[in-house]
């Protein structure tokens, strides 16, 4: 699929000498697996060339597949090939310096939401945007190099990304992937328990949340996890926002949202959207965000736009249930 996009940027990592990798703010096991991990592939297959993952972010719970380059000179990216991972929107690449790029290519899964770059591979129905560095990988595997380092970063995107492997995005493609992954070597075991290994005052946060938690009218489950709450129990903003993984059960919910108050002083409320069987990427999209068509995320800035955005989420719920059968 794709060959001949492949192939351009096959082309244009070969030409240049120096390639910089640029991903998404507010960080997540995928861009930065997906930068990680095709930063090293170039780095093992061109060992002359100069390859930089530069972000001022990364996210607590990713520490462990290790530092950021440091910051480059701006002439340093003048004569440098940008490549912007797991981003759909310029507005969302977290270093900014991209523009000083001679070029820039955008490879990502999320529905389009602008162009940008001069060449561009997105599909949208890959389950995550490491499944396509594997996939750019496997097309010419007879060229590029990978070991066990990038193979472990490219797997933690793909784990993360998909909800290990049980979201509707996974194919038969996604598994075959993940299965040259494994056959390069990822130590599983630790993987998941760097991952997924929950603190003892998270436990008691998660069980907070089923406390605190609310169901629109329609099937809208939903939490709103203020400032007070994330000091009460000592969590990062990274930690608050996972919990939207622990409304996914419910039988009745085919959406659910998590609102976490960022701190900033312009009053930011971050809002992660899910769902099952409906499409909740419009509704992100109304409210200064987008994403997947079942995962998306969004930003608000005060009460009357929570409410305004869970109506609105109320309301398709509800146009979904009326005019479908089958979804439990």
């Amino acid at each position: 699929m794709n060959y001949e996009i492949k192939k351009q940027i096959l082309d244009k990592i070969q030409e240049y000498s120096r390639i910089i990798l640029f991903r998404h703010v507010r960080n997540d096991g995928d861009c930065v697996g997906a930068t990680k991990g095709l930063k090293e592939i170039i780095r093992l297959t061109w060992p002359e060339k100069e390859v930089y993952v530069i972000d001022a972010e990364t996210a607590k719970y990713l520490e462990f597949m290790g530092p950021e380059d440091e910051e480059l000179p701006d002439e340093m990216y003048a004569e440098a090939l940008g490549i912007v991972l797991d981003t759909a929107s310029e507005s969302r690449i977290s270093n900014k310096k991209y523009t000083l790029c001679r070029e820039v290519i955008k490879i990502d899964h999320h529905i389009p939401l602008e162009h940008y770059g001069s060449i561009e591979w997105v599909e949208e129905e890959r389950s995550s945007c490491c499944e396509m560095v594997v996939d750019f990988y496997n097309t010419f595997r007879d060229v590029l190099k990978i070991n066990s380092e990038a193979a472990t970063h490219l797997y933690t995107g793909m784990v993360t990304d998909s909800g290990r492997f049980k979201y509707s995005g996974v194919t038969g493609d996604t598994l075959r992937n993940a299965a040259i992954l494994l056959d390069v070597g990822v130590d599983t075991d630790l993987l998941y328990a760097r991952l997924y290994l929950e603190a003892y005052e998270y436990l008691k946060f998660k069980a907070h949340i089923y406390e605190r938690m609310q169901i629109t009218e329609n099937g809208v489950a939903y939490i709103y996890i203020d400032r007070a709450m994330q000091e009460e129990f000592g969590l990062s903003l990274e930690q608050a926002s996972a919990c939207i993984g622990n409304l996914d059960s419910i039988r009745g919910c085919i959406s659910w949202i998590a609102f976490i108050e960022s701190g900033d002083e312009a009053g930011t409320i971050r809002v992660r959207l899910r769902s099952r069987f409906v499409h909740i990427n419009s509704i992100a999209e109304k409210y200064r965000g987008g994403g997947h068509a079942c995962a998306s995320g969004a930003t608000v800035y005060n009460r009357e736009e929570v409410d305004a955005l869970l109506a609105d989420a109320d309301a398709l719920v509800k146009e979904y249930k009326e005019t479908h059968e089958g979804w439990l």
